[in-house]
């Protein structure tokens, strides 16, 4: 049977929480302009780089962001949340006397950034007065142009209706399953269109889109309950990568993970070996790979707030630090096809870049923006930026955020059943769970949603209350065995905090499945 607008209003009106915010209504209250064209925000960005060279900045950029964005939660036959948001105005960044400068408005006229420009080049006065070291950018190319996210269908022009269909169509093929109490799905959706200009004559356009689908159940029994949450990557494509997943027809198959986990046995603590699926390995990589190849960490710039990095300092790390053996090269990438960090140009211009940053194990280089990229190019030989630089809001300051990051698959072809077949005592660790890193990166431990034991080379039953802990250089160096390019699968994060004011980016990771040699293993569980 259909579901009809007349269905979702009545299960909206027995949400716990429902926040709808219409673009009409929107722009009703004058929050948004009715119209938004190109020609019109040319005029606008001009306005306000004009208004910051006359106050005396030597260089000046401004980004004006449109962003749309949707949640919807459900959970068995309920919508638990929907909310649709817009938001529009420009940032604009100055240097003068060889400090930054910051400031944003949703005062969309000439006198209105022009005002915000000048207010931009006051605090670069007010910064310099303080500042130690002169800012130096790294040059880079002129260029004009667009790009957008290619989709072929924008997932915010699908109705919410038939959204929310498809969420409980998937929960109602879990409820389906004996043993099954508790399901919860949902989607994250985002379009950001993004202008930007400098001083230098850089002008560029962006369209962004991005979708986060989820997907959790939970099973009640033997005394107990278990849930499992199937990894659902999200990804920088359009409303034909959700169709793809085929929620609704997968579900029962995700659920009945849970119901299995009922059964699991407790593991015994130990050393093991881990053989990892891409699931979960992708979080382990993004904590203790990602975060400290940040160049800001590495120099202390985030020590107040996301903390620091073991990789420091930068001179006694680069060319020298063995992250771990031959087999392992990690790259930085903002051009992947369907990842959240994918871009033609990053938040200064910088065109998006590939780039080695472990290469056969060794640390080569960090996440750099322009003025990173001046700092640092003497130790790398690298001189132009590897183009880190991100805002998350027309009304947030840039700043060094991380690209998509990847374990780069073998060159042979080799398979999870191969892993396994060489494993004589080992644990499957499959989809994301818990995770706690210290500051500097360094120590660990990550948890995951299922976990299989090895014994001989087969998969002998379910574990439960498995989480492995280690250091970086340890457990990266324990790496033996990955798979190759068919067993490679994209996982990521649709929100990454970072910063003061906190920002939030989308990123990417991807990995094949890794076998790490006598891994810590403890036991999580609470029974006395």
């Amino acid at each position: 049977m259909p579901y009809t607008r007349r269905d979702f209003l009545k299960s909206s009106a027995a949400a716990t929480a429902l926040v709808v915010v219409s673009p009409n209504d929107a722009l009703a209250s004058g929050r948004l302009p009715a119209r938004w064209t190109e020609t019109e925000s040319d005029e606008l960005m001009a306005a306000a780089l004009g208004a910051a060279k006359a106050a005396g900045a030597t260089y000046a950029d401004v980004r004006i962001g449109r962003y749309r964005s949707q949640n919807i939660g459900t959970r068995e036959r309920q919508i638990t949340g929907v909310s649709d948001a817009e938001s529009y105005g420009m940032g604009i960044r100055t240097i003068v006397n060889g400090a930054w400068g910051f400031a944003a408005t949703s005062v969309m006229t000439t006198d209105g950034v022009a005002k915000v420009a000048r207010e931009a080049a006051r605090l670069s006065r007010a910064a310099g007065s303080v500042q130690k070291r002169k800012i130096e950018l790294a040059p880079t190319p002129v260029v004009k142009g667009t790009w957008q996210t290619p989709v072929k269908r924008d997932p915010l022009e699908v109705s919410i209706e038939d959204k929310v269909a498809m969420l409980f169509a998937a929960n109602e093929a879990a409820l389906k399953v004996p043993g099954i109490r508790f399901v919860n799905s949902g989607l994250q959706l985002l379009r950001e269109i993004k202008q930007y200009a400098n001083t230098e004559g850089t002008q560029t356009t962006q369209t962004f889109i991005r979708v986060g689908p989820s997907f959790s159940a939970t099973a009640v029994g033997n005394g107990g309950f278990q849930q499992y949450g199937e990894e659902l990557a999200p990804r920088g494509e359009g409303w034909e990568y959700v169709e793809s997943l085929n929620m609704p027809g997968n579900a029962a198959k995700w659920a009945s993970l849970a119901v299995e986990k009922l059964g699991a046995r407790s593991v015994e603590p130990g050393r093991y070996d881990l053989i990892i699926t891409p699931e979960n390995l992708w979080l382990t990589i993004h904590e203790s790979i990602g975060h400290p190849t940040e160049l800001d960490r590495a120099l202390g710039y985030e020590a107040n707030y996301a903390g620091t990095s073991f990789i420091a300092p930068p001179e006694a790390q680069i060319g020298k630090l063995k992250y771990g053996k031959p087999l392992m090269n990690i790259q930085g990438d903002r051009t992947q096809e369907g990842s959240l960090a994918r871009c033609a140009w990053d938040d200064e211009g910088v065109a998006a870049d590939s780039w080695r940053i472990v290469d056969k194990g060794i640390f080569k280089d960090y996440q750099t923006t322009r003025e990173q990229a001046s700092t640092i190019s003497r130790l790398t030989g690298v001189t132009k930026s590897h183009g880190c630089s991100f805002a998350d809001s027309w009304d947030s300051v840039q700043f060094q955020r991380m690209p998509n990051i990847s374990l780069m698959p073998s060159e042979t072809n080799t398979s999870m059943n191969d892993i396994i077949a060489a494993t004589d005592r080992g644990i499957i660790i499959k989809n994301r769970g818990s995770w706690s890193i210290d500051h500097q990166r360094y120590n660990f431990q990550f948890s995951g949603q299922a976990y299989y034991e090895v014994r001989g080379g087969k998969i002998t039953g379910m574990l439960k209350d498995v989480a492995y802990q280690s250091t970086t250089p340890v457990f990266w160096n324990s790496m033996d065995m990955i798979g190759g390019k068919d067993s490679y699968w994209l996982g990521g994060s649709f929100g990454d905090g970072k910063g003061q004011p906190g920002q939030s980016n989308s990123v990417s990771h991807g990995c094949p499945p890794a076998r790490f040699r006598q891994v810590n293993v403890v036991n999580t569980g609470r029974e006395a």
